[in-house]
């Protein structure tokens, strides 16, 4: 929207670019233990194949550019609305009290691992069409699955998985030509001291202002990209 890149070159872009920075974030984490491996590898299962046969039909239709991009805004609009309601109101979500909280809680005890399978093919689709949902989204939805298991292991999982999907999905974008190298490499120079300033804000800003501002964020963008 800043800097009128179209919406597939945009995509993947973020996606190759979210592949290098969370590798990072991958040994850091595997180093610290903060990582569930047997989680991560269902997920995995679940959305590499997904991401695949996502980037084949993208691929195949990546001469209709405008029907295309269309479909990624749309999709990535909405994605970015139910990863702002998400933010906004995770703890109430998550509230075993609610009646969404004991359906939810009657669903995984049964189905953990096909739902964990599904998740990974939901989340193969949606970030290879828009780059979004590997990250709030993501970690979200396994708090949902997993809430005994501490919030740092399922963000740690959240990342390891990211960085298969994120470049099996961005190496289909690169192979229909939807990839700004000179974009991606101003990105990975800027990510240094952004990452830097990011780390100390994080802890000097409460979670829930950084929690509201950036749902606030999305939902606007996500409104912006739908109107």
């Amino acid at each position: 929207m800043g800097f009128g890149v179209a919406p597939a070159t945009a995509v993947g872009t973020d996606l190759l670019y979210a592949g290098f920075t969370k590798a990072g974030g991958t040994i850091a984490r595997g180093k610290l233990g903060s990582v569930d491996w047997r989680i991560a590898g269902f997920l995995a299962l679940g959305s590499v194949p997904a991401a695949l046969l996502t980037s084949m039909i993208l691929s195949r239709y990546s001469s209709n550019g405008v029907e295309v991009d269309r479909a990624i805004t749309t999709t990535l609009g909405v994605m970015l609305l139910v990863t702002s309601v998400a933010l906004i109101f995770r703890h109430r979500l998550l509230t075993q009290e609610t009646s969404f909280g004991q359906w939810l809680k009657k669903l995984r005890s049964r189905n953990s691992l096909p739902l964990t399978l599904g998740l990974g093919a939901l989340l193969g689709v949606v970030v290879t069409l828009t780059s979004v949902g590997a990250g709030a989204f993501g970690v979200v939805a396994l708090l949902m699955l997993y809430p005994h298991l501490p919030t740092n292991h399922l963000a740690g999982t959240d990342i390891v998985h990211a960085v298969p999907l994120t470049l099996v999905a961005g190496t289909g974008h690169a192979i229909t030509g939807s990839v700004d190298y000179v974009l991606l490499g101003n990105l990975l120079i800027g990510s240094l001291p952004g990452i830097v300033v990011g780390s100390v804000l994080a802890h000097r800003v409460p979670e829930k202002v950084l929690r509201y501002g950036m749902g606030a964020v999305l939902f606007a963008v996500g409104v912006k990209l739908l109107a």
